[in-house]
């Protein structure tokens, strides 16, 4: 079990609280300009990564109390039981081990006294084999034609991981379309069933009871509409495979026993797409692909692991917001990726985030009275700046923003990755930097509009001062993808241990589901 520590109540927390005063106006130019090497020291190189979180509004002497936050928190002893598989979802009584569904290691790892990796392995290969008969067009339809499309069926975790990894792969995508239904709404699932042929259409259905209201009713309505366009109940075997742990309703919805993809309670559904939930992912990049995924993320785990915390890219990223959202009370983070390729990032990590630490209750059962999760949300660069980044320039909400970028585009188009680029650095810059009341009289001036200072200068100074934190990487490929989202799941972590709240339950999900059932029932 985790240790119980109200971070409140820790010296370091206290010594923060204090410095805070003394910092709360420090100018990030300022820090720069007393600091000529500020970016090289409050950078992290780590293979094909580079974390500069020089422009946030800290000194040493601030990371070094964040530190000491998280040595008296003691993260290091949480870490190590995170990975060891202890029970540290203590109120479902379960292990948090999807790291261990992307480890290479032949190192033994225990539930209830069994190895697990042996099933792991297992999946693995199954996952393997089967991908590449679809692939390969080996696997038939019932009128002998092979797949040419998948349909992804679930919601939450079974959703949203394997639809933005899709999506943010696309460039590696074989020949294969890959479909997702997730939404209750009968819309979504009728127009997705307007663009397959039932013939060459391969079903997944990823849920782990079988029973989720959202996902059966869209398998049951694709099944009746799979049986009236000339399918028989025999053919049901081979055009749906299903992940869950539901057998006899897997069996009884006519599913084969040998399509069936095992879950393990072990892996919480927002951090499942590294497990059978990741079969799309497979099926539409090909195994290969999505085993580099797999390496990228346990690149990050061995980093997260065992690097220093002074040099720990989701150590460091998480105390930085803990300290922007507890000291500073700036209650949102935006999540900006220049590359249209990871659209949907934002809004998976928006779950990936709030739902694990959108807590108000600690580990110890009593009311916090302190700020726990952020505020997710986001969107592409450059799409985004034509959009609300006039509100994070000159509005009057700090919102710290992390920029997500690739040195390499992948297509090849120079021209635009030189001009993407250029926005990328300009845009932390003007958030960094601003433009003074002095910068803008001048350039009014020199421009020809000296009659109009007085009345445009004070719209066109920008105050800057904002935080951004730069994340980049050498080129957008599965494994740096990989890399990408296992760092944002560790900073999950490392927050929900210095909240001292459980961040791998989500009760919060249920009543709505309660009180939809019994208006249902009253019908």
């Amino acid at each position: 079990m985790l240790k119980n520590i109200n971070p409140t109540n820790t010296e370091a927390w206290k010594k923060l609280e204090t410095h805070f005063t003394e910092v709360e106006e420090l100018k990030l130019k300022t820090l720069f300009n007393d600091n000529p090497n500020r970016k090289s020291e409050f950078s992290i190189v780590f293979n094909d990564l580079v974390v500069d979180y020089s422009k946030n509004k800290l000194t040493q002497k601030t990371i070094d109390l964040l530190l000491d936050l998280a040595k008296e928190v003691e993260l290091d002893d949480a870490i190590q039981k995170y990975f060891s598989g202890e029970v540290i979802n203590s109120t479902e009584d379960r292990a948090v081990l999807h790291t261990a569904l992307r480890s290479n290691s032949d190192k033994e790892i225990l539930i209830e006294g069994k190895d697990i990796k042996p099933k792991i392995n297992s999946a693995l290969r199954k996952i393997r084999a089967f991908s590449n008969k679809v692939i390969s067009g080996k696997w038939k339809g019932y009128t002998g034609k092979s797949i040419t499309d998948i349909v992804n069926i679930g919601i939450g975790g079974s959703d949203l991981g394997p639809d933005m990894v899709v999506e943010s792969l696309k460039f590696y995508k074989n020949k294969l379309t890959t479909h997702f239904v997730s939404n209750i709404d009968g819309d979504h699932v009728s127009e997705v069933l307007r663009n397959i042929n039932p013939e060459t259409t391969l079903f997944v259905i990823v849920s782990k009871t079988f029973t989720t209201q959202e996902t059966i009713t869209n398998a049951n309505t694709i099944r009746n509409w799979f049986l009236q366009n000339g399918a028989t109940l025999f053919d049901v075997p081979k055009h749906f495979v299903a992940v869950s742990t539901n057998l006899e309703a897997v069996k009884n919805f006519g599913i084969a026993k040998e399509n069936v993809f095992p879950m393990w309670n072990w892996v919480g559904g927002r951090f499942s797409l590294w497990s059978v939930v990741g079969l799309s992912i497979s099926l539409s990049v090909g195994f290969d692909n999505f085993r580099s995924l797999l390496d990228g993320a346990e690149e990050m785990d061995l980093h997260f692991k065992n690097e220093d915390f002074d040099k720990n890219i989701p150590v460091l990223l998480a105390l930085i917001s803990v300290w922007y959202n507890n000291f500073f009370g700036y209650e949102t983070e935006a999540v900006l990726p220049y590359s249209q390729y990871l659209s949907k990032l934002p809004p998976y990590l928006q779950q990936a985030i709030m739902e694990s630490n959108g807590k108000s209750v600690d580990r110890n059962g009593n009311a916090v009275d302190y700020q726990t999760g952020t505020i997710i949300w986001g969107s592409t660069g450059t799409n985004m700046q034509h959009a609300f980044m006039q509100l994070v320039h000159q509005g009057t909400k700090v919102i710290p923003a992390d920029f997500i970028g690739f040195e390499e585009s992948l297509h090849g188009l120079k021209d635009h990755h030189k001009k993407l680029m250029a926005n990328y650095y300009a845009q932390m810059d003007a958030l960094t930097l601003g433009k003074t009341k002095e910068e803008v009289h001048l350039e009014l001036k020199t421009s020809g509009k000296k009659g109009e200072i007085n009345q445009l200068l004070p719209y066109k100074v920008f105050e800057g001062n904002k935080p951004s934190t730069s994340i980049l990487f050498k080129k957008l490929t599965p494994k740096s993808l990989g890399k990408l989202i296992a760092m944002y799941e560790h900073k999950i972590f490392v927050q929900g241990i210095v909240w001292n709240i459980f961040s791998y339950d989500q009760f919060g999900v249920e009543l709505g589901k309660e009180l939809a059932n019994k208006l249902l029932a009253k019908e």
